[in-house]
């Protein structure tokens, strides 16, 4: 009788189940640039993103407020912004550009996956043009 070994086993299997001889190699490293996630398209690293309370410590020492005076005064500002942008309004922001509200058309798409079409009801998105004097300086 002949000694069973693994490659006999191996033929005997259905090809999806055969068994592999594991390598004894170390897998291969990354590189470091490779390794880390990659930036969403369009989004700014996380040092080059002023939020709100940077803006209340701009504001503070460029206009020699306190930073009480500069928070109420930012808030006060965004929150007109955004009553105005909810009414309808556009909002003009000299040398940055316009927040404005656009109507969007009703339409037909096509979801993933199934390939079903479906209807895409009508909406309204928030619109943003820059300014074409800051346009010109980027």
């Amino acid at each position: 009788m002949t000694p069973v070994t693994l490659l006999h086993l191996n033929r005997a299997l259905p090809h999806t189940a055969r068994m592999t001889k594991k390598s004894t190699k170390a897998p291969a490293k990354k590189p470091a640039a490779a390794a880390k996630a990659a930036p969403r398209k369009g989004a700014a690293p996380a040092e080059t993103k002023i939020g709100k309370t940077q803006m209340v410590d701009i504001v503070a020492d460029k206009a020699g407020l306190t930073k009480k005076q500069s928070e109420e005064a930012v808030s006060v500002m965004l929150e007109s912004i955004v009553e105005a942008v909810r009414s309808g309004k556009s909002v003009g922001l000299p040398g940055l550009g316009t927040l404005s509200v656009r109507e969007t058309a009703a339409r037909t798409g096509v979801r993933p996956g199934t390939s079903e079409r479906i209807q895409i009801p009508a909406g309204k998105k928030l619109a943003f043009k820059v300014a074409s004097t800051l346009k010109g300086t980027l």
